[in-house]
């Protein structure tokens, strides 16, 4: 099948917009709206949410994308927790991923995605600290300083957006090609940097961050120890460029604004989720690219391994296992693991487990599998382990199943449905498995693409009741793509 594993053909070239002529910076207007006020001269939160998807779309083929399905489970499920406490409603949902970075950093796009460096991450001393920035960035959106950003460019020409949304047009009529021109999350990042919130924008973000945190139980005063130790951090590195400090200034009076809302306030009663370390430590891993990075790494897990106690040395054995296996000492590694379970439990010392058992064959590391789900039955990360074990045991049956039921459990992680893809075309079952492809692609972004697999599998079926349905997915997919081309019509120049 021609188009199988084809990335898709459509896509927005955020890397050519940003080249075309746009102006050197997009500038926030000082006079922003206060909260809740509206702005006519805004993106309406279907056209922001088209134009984050389509940058998410190409995002997900950047190198530097992290898809580890723990990670983003977390660090989603960490944002929706404090979005649901925001001082007013939201107009998109949130979504939060991270990128390989080590530089202390956030970025929003339009469309409620919040892109989180693995530096952020690695560097917060508690999870309130990372609560402090997640909720300071959910605060921009929930005042859609980004679409209103976007919209009001300095002096009003608007090329920025015109650019966006004739490369968006393009990709909907199917001549865009991810090959040509991948986003890249450093380009994002960019934007955020380059729309200068200003003073009070960036005030009202800290005040509803503030609020959000306390309400969903994590202590306000991490979103303090953060901004202070990332401001301490761009005084020594003044001149570099680059880091959350920069993209938002961090003032002595936002500071003082923020010290004095939390000095009445009671103190915090924060239960942290020990999930949290197991993160941050599988978030060093991937961050460390070479030998020396690893060895540096080591070095720290060791003394966190020695010194701490609880789920942080657990999170710490876990990374030395994690390294052991990756320099094949697998010895080394069990006995890591071990002692880390003794500790604490956690998915992803379930997932090493797994891996670790398919070195002594497929079988065991289906028997370990099947324990892990049992235990983590809520773990994308392990659900994802087991369907992988499951084909490697060639139990593509048995996968099929186990993914069809996460892809109801998660219908908006469409790992997921490339994995269940692969086991129904082993299967035979090319008709079905068209269409798993087609609603990864609908789940990624890429319409066209996706139309193009319910096509190919209207073509392979030979039942009247499966191709009436197709034909149905096949009329909705075009209508969602023809609305998306009527919404973006007005804004192209």
């Amino acid at each position: 099948m021609r188009i199988w594993m084809r990335r898709a053909g459509a896509g927005l070239s955020l890397a050519g917009a940003l080249a075309a002529g746009v102006p050197p910076a997009w500038g926030q207007p000082m006079g922003l709206p206060s909260m809740g006020a509206a702005s006519a001269a805004e993106l309406s939160p279907a056209v922001e949410r088209t134009l984050g998807q389509a940058i998410m779309e190409q995002g997900r083929q950047d190198p530097t994308y992290i898809g580890d399905l723990d990670v983003g489970q977390y660090l989603t499920a960490l944002g929706r927790r404090l979005a649901a406490h925001a001082p007013q409603a939201l107009a998109q949902d949130i979504t939060v991923f991270a990128v390989r970075d080590p530089a202390i950093n956030a970025f929003a796009l339009p469309g409620g995605y919040i892109g989180v460096n693995s530096g952020l991450v690695v560097g917060a001393q508690s999870e309130s600290e990372l609560a402090g920035v997640l909720a300071h960035e959910i605060g921009h959106v929930m005042q859609r300083h980004i679409a209103r950003g976007i919209a009001q460019q300095s002096q009003g020409t608007g090329i920025m957006v015109a650019s966006l949304i004739g490369a968006l047009l393009a990709a909907l009529a199917g001549q865009g090609d991810l090959a040509m021109g991948v986003a890249t999350f450093g380009q994002a990042a960019a934007i955020d940097r380059q729309l200068g919130f200003s003073r009070g924008a960036e005030q009202e973000a800290d005040r509803a961050g503030l609020q959000m945190m306390r309400q969903a139980g994590f202590d306000p005063r991490g979103m303090l120890a953060m901004f202070r130790r990332l401001m301490n951090a761009s005084r020594l590195n003044e001149g570099t460029g680059g880091g959350y400090a920069s993209t938002h200034p961090l003032s002595i009076q936002r500071l003082s604004d923020i010290e004095n809302r939390i000095e009445g306030l009671p103190p915090a009663a924060a239960t942290p989720d020990p999930e949290f370390w197991f993160v941050r430590a599988r978030l060093a891993l991937i961050q460390a690219r070479d030998h020396a990075d690893r060895q540096r790494l080591r070095q720290t897990l060791r003394g966190e391994a020695r010194d701490l106690q609880g789920a942080r040395q657990a999170a710490a054995l876990y990374g030395l296992a994690a390294l052991d296996r990756a320099e094949g000492d697998l010895a080394g590694a069990r006995a890591q693991l071990a002692q880390a379970q003794s500790i604490q439990p956690a998915p992803q010392l379930d997932v090493l487990a797994i891996q670790l058992a398919g070195a002594q064959g497929p079988a065991a590391a289906v028997d370990v599998s099947a324990a892990a789900w049992k235990r983590w039955p809520r773990s994308q990360g392990v659900a994802d382990a087991r369907a992988r074990a499951l084909q490697k045991a060639g139990q593509d049956a048995a996968a099929a199943d186990l993914l069809q039921a996460a892809a109801r459990q998660w219908p908006d992680t469409p790992e997921f449905q490339k994995l269940l893809a692969t086991s129904l075309q082993r299967l035979g079952r090319e008709v079905e498995a068209h269409e798993a492809m087609a609603s990864y692609f609908e789940q990624t972004g890429a319409l066209p693409t996706a139309v193009e697999h319910l096509q190919q599998a209207r073509t392979l079926s030979k039942d009247f009741y499966a191709q009436s349905r197709l034909d149905m997915r096949i009329r909705a997919l075009r209508e969602r793509l023809d609305n998306q081309r009527a919404l973006l019509e007005p804004f192209k120049k």
